[in-house]
């Protein structure tokens, strides 16, 4: 008899262990399927407006390659014009195609070869992007130096007054930067917008907040091997900027490509202007040109992106400093 009530306890037991891991492991798989559904529920949010920002650039790209006609006689409700010049109401549904019935590089051979005047706008983009791009980090760099350095009230004063600035619209000092540009007699010129583009705050506001992150360690053991300032920042800390250097040079160059209204006030020669101006003024008789441009004027902006990719993610979000 006491047998089989030992038996009975045990096998009591052995109910209650087992109960007891399902009821363990239950919340336990629970998370798991709730995580799982929560990722596959991200990943076709994600999925979904990636391709819906890809859009207006897979058409630009695939519209290039369509000639005039077709172009017509699918968008040509939109880019009607009444009498007088004014834009038609456009009552019909577009038809948004994204292969063309036949391929066509005519839009891309009178870019390239027979207007030249695309192609002189295009290379006063680069003329004008890159001295700012190149020059611009160069000063945020020195000043960054300057400002994660040295401490006081003075530098406190000029380094908020840098945030103050970063916190306005450009809109908001255009008129002081054209009243400075015609006091200095560089309106009409490539000067008017180097200069404002050179010393503009972000950059400085970044490398400054990266170059803070670095170690002191780093710095004392250079100064106890004999380096003075200049090689402390050639040696030490400018290596250690490449990433966020890499980033801001991003972000400078792809603001800068876009610019509009600096040149709209600041240079009254149409010669000079970039391509960003122009491509707002070609007319409706010029839509696969237009096309075809966009898709040119892109190339510079994809190309830097997808080269710096890497250093732009590092240098963006790895506000964790340098490793000591």
């Amino acid at each position: 008899m006491s047998a089989d009530i030992r038996n009975e306890k045990d096998n009591a037991r052995v109910a209650a262990r087992k109960y007891a891991g399902y009821s363990r492991r239950r919340p336990a798989s629970r998370k798991k399927i709730k995580h799982a559904v929560g990722m596959t529920l991200a990943t076709f949010i994600v999925l979904f407006l990636s391709l819906l920002f890809l859009t207006p650039i897979v058409l630009t790209i695939t519209n290039s390659f369509m000639s005039q006609s077709e172009i017509a006689s699918n968008y040509g409700a939109v880019f009607a014009t009444t009498a007088n010049g004014g834009r038609r109401f456009v009552s019909a549904r577009v038809n948004l195609k994204y292969i063309p019935d036949m391929v066509s590089f005519s839009q891309y051979v009178s870019v390239l070869f027979k207007s030249p005047a695309y192609l002189l706008k295009y290379w006063n983009s680069i003329f004008l992007v890159v001295p700012i791009t190149f020059f611009q980090l160069m000063v945020a760099a020195l000043a960054g130096y300057g400002f994660s350095r040295y401490n006081g009230k003075i530098r406190g004063i000029i380094f908020f007054s840098y945030i103050i600035l970063m916190l306005m619209p450009y809109q908001v000092t255009l008129v002081p930067n054209f009243l400075v540009s015609q006091k200095l007699g560089i309106i009409n010129t490539f000067w008017a917008i180097w200069l404002p583009g050179v010393f503009s705050p972000f950059s400085v506001y970044l490398v400054t907040k990266y170059m803070k992150r670095i170690p002191p360690s780093l710095i004392e053991a250079a100064k106890m091997d004999g380096a003075g300032e200049w090689k402390v920042f050639t040696r030490v800390c400018f290596p250690l900027c490449k990433s966020i250097l890499y980033a801001t040079g991003i972000l400078v160059f792809i603001d800068y490509w876009n610019m509009v209204e600096q040149p709209l006030i600041l240079l009254s020669d149409e010669d000079k202007y970039p391509l960003s101006v122009y491509l707002s003024k070609i007319n409706s008789g010029e839509v696969s040109l237009a096309f075809a441009v966009a898709t040119v004027y892109m190339i510079p902006a994809l190309l830097v992106f997808l080269y710096g990719e890497e250093s732009l993610v590092e240098g963006i979000s790895y506000q964790g400093g340098v490793k000591s």
